[in-house]
């Protein structure tokens, strides 16, 4: 589908008069701020439709199926499992955007394909209108993520050589590593941790080691799974304003996934719900949330595969 075509067909609806790729609630003094979503001081975000009018994610009837072993109980041979069924989307710039769906929903499939690691089986997915499968590796230079088994970090490397590795491999300048890597320490409070070994750190410290590493070059898409799960509440607050600054704020596309639904509602302009390999639903919190609440109600256990 062209570009146009989609950006029509997955336009938010408007509210309060402003149009599509624009989302406010009425709060006084809050023009041009979600900081009512966050915390009682707010901070602006982009108007998207100042910004390009094409998505930084695009996703068009996406599929991903896995072959099941032959040894597999009922399996029928030659008979693939289907993760991802006909999945379109898209991100616009600026906007933040959540993901969900009971497991197995293939939320963490669709994460992986966007993020360069797992080829689709058919269909279409562009990362700064670069396709992840025919412009790769060009098109994970747009991306930065993090995944729910990510270990991407050296574990006898302090934080900070693992952030130098990094940005040496975006191809980011010494003066431009050393100013990103203060900047974004001292933003999610890990400046006490730059030279302590990954090894050392607890789950929380290095979850925020983790993201400063996906924000160094300045991801145009930031794709991230459940990325409050291991901090406590207050820091999970912070943390979330943070990424909402740094990355919505200068125009990037967020994508993350949650099962938290009160973050969804937090801090989603719209919300993508998959259940089963298959979109569900895809606007607002508000005209999600009951069919989210139905699917999650009668989701079956996952099973091993």
């Amino acid at each position: 589908m062209p570009a146009r075509g989609l950006e029509k067909r997955f336009a938010p609806p408007a509210m309060n008069g402003n149009g599509p790729g624009r989302w406010r609630r009425e709060a006084s003094g809050a023009d041009h701020t979600l900081g009512h979503l966050l915390s009682q001081a707010p901070f602006p975000l982009c108007d998207s439709r100042r910004m390009s009018a094409l998505p930084e994610v695009e996703v068009t009837d996406l599929w991903k199926s896995y072959p099941r072993p032959p040894w597999h109980l009922g399996a029928v041979r030659g008979l693939a499992r289907q993760v991802l069924r006909g999945v379109s989307f898209d991100v616009l710039p600026g906007e933040v955007v959540a993901l969900i769906g009971p497991n197995g929903a293939g939320k963490s499939t669709l994460l992986r394909i966007l993020s360069g690691l797992l080829l689709p089986s058919r269909g279409r997915a562009l990362i700064s209108q670069l396709d992840v499968v025919k412009d790769r590796p060009q098109s994970r230079r747009s991306v930065g993520a993090t995944l729910s088994d990510d270990r991407g970090l050296s574990p006898r490397l302090t934080v900070r050589q693992n952030l130098q590795f990094f940005s040496a491999l975006y191809g980011l300048s010494r003066s431009d590593t050393k100013s990103r890597i203060e900047d974004l320490s001292s933003r999610f409070e890990a400046t006490a941790l730059l030279d302590r070994e990954v090894r050392t750190l607890s789950t929380g410290e290095r979850a925020r080691a983790i993201l400063i590493r996906l924000l160094l070059h300045r991801p145009r898409a930031v794709l991230m799974d459940e990325m409050t799960r291991f901090l406590d509440p207050g820091a999970a607050q912070r943390l979330r304003k943070q990424v909402l600054r740094e990355v919505a704020g200068r125009g990037a596309a967020v994508l993350f996934a949650s099962h938290d639904l009160n973050e969804v509602q937090a801090i989603a302009s719209r919300v993508l719900l998959l259940n089963q390999g298959q979109t569900a639903a895809f606007g607002p919190f508000s005209e999600v949330s009951k069919l989210a609440d139905r699917v999650f109600a009668t989701a079956p256990e996952p099973r091993a595969e």
